[in-house]
């Protein structure tokens, strides 16, 4: 019986795990009925202006290491790319954190392509769904396969597996988690799909309204911007769903207007009764810099301010005096 051959299309550190562990399962094991037969990622990125010197998405990184043959279209549209993706005879294709796709490509192989989303879908379609569940406050969410189909992640569910999203995570220790996570679910839907027992379920039917979804749209620099009238658990939950990147931020102004933006990475909540106007900014000018809210403070622990390097507010402190600063609240 001949082995599925299979394409991978990625480019982010996500998308490695998944590759690895299908590779892994495939040596370790010769009848494990598939096989890699290339690998599709973004073109290399110029990083100088001269164009002299180029940087490789982690996943090509990873290709060219284990010698796997590499596409890299500028145009997932180009017939070229399209001839050679097509004389890879692929069964299967598996898309983990790559471009949308046109139908010509992802409805190429005889089996079809699936995707790989860091969400429990249908919860979480979009670009951001990470950072989307932290910054709603939600406890857990999952990775799910599904087929590929016109509209963007709403194809037939294969598998969904669930990660718990703990008090402290943020949205880099809850993608490593789901990274992770990815991998096994990746090598159980092609285990499933080898096997001929990937049942598959539209997702109309995981929900009653379309009310009842959480979008994830992708994140501007705007959306960062911390929004002292909510409550002190939800700045807590936005600060940490945006950090390591793209991070919250806010702006202080001094006694004469002038403003400056601070990127906030890491912070602390505490709760409290207080009658301080949701927005104002204390500190004693050596250890700590917190801001009353809604049902007590958010601490800064870990900040940038505009031209300076990230560092713990101690550091800043040194410094940089924040005697007659204000938050800006417009």
């Amino acid at each position: 019986m001949s082995k599925l051959r299979i394409v991978y299309l990625g480019t982010p550190d996500f998308a490695v795990e998944p590759l690895r562990r299908l590779l892994e399962k495939q040596r370790a094991c010769d009848g494990c009925g598939y096989e890699i037969v290339g690998v599709v990622t973004m073109p290399d990125k110029v990083i100088n202006k001269r164009g002299a010197q180029l940087l490789m998405s982690p996943v090509k990184q990873f290709a060219v290491a284990e010698k796997l043959p590499v596409l890299q279209p500028e145009s997932l549209k180009d017939e070229a790319f399209q001839e050679e993706l097509r004389g890879w005879r692929a069964d299967l294709q598996i898309v983990v954190a790559f471009r949308m796709l046109p139908q010509a490509v992802w409805g190429m192989p005889r089996l079809g392509t699936f995707n790989l989303h860091a969400s429990l879908l249908p919860q979480y379609r979009g670009a951001a769904p990470i950072n989307w569940a932290i910054i709603n406050g939600d406890k857990e969410t999952g990775v799910t396969t599904f087929f590929l189909k016109h509209e963007i992640d709403t194809g037939d569910v294969i598998f969904r597996d669930v990660v718990t999203i703990d008090e402290e995570d943020n949205a880099g220790t809850l993608h490593d988690k789901l990274m992770l996570q990815g991998g096994d679910t990746v090598l159980r839907t092609v285990e499933a799909i080898v096997k001929g027992e990937a049942a598959s379920v539209a997702q109309s039917q995981m929900y009653a309204c379309e009310e009842e979804l959480r979008p994830a749209p992708k994140i501007f620099r705007d959306t960062c911007r911390i929004d002292w009238s909510r409550s002190v658990q939800q700045i807590y939950d936005f600060i940490r769903g945006l950090s390591p990147y793209p991070a919250a931020w806010c702006e202080l102004s001094d006694a004469a207007g002038n403003r400056l933006s601070l990127k906030v990475y890491s912070a602390g909540k505490e709760y409290a009764a207080h009658n301080i106007t949701p927005g104002t900014l204390l500190s004693d000018g050596k250890s700590f810099m917190k801001v009353a809210v809604d049902g007590g403070y958010v601490v800064f622990n870990e900040v940038q301010l505009a031209g300076k390097k990230r560092m713990p507010v101690v550091d800043l402190l040194r410094g940089f005096s924040v005697e007659g600063m204000n938050i800006c609240n417009d």
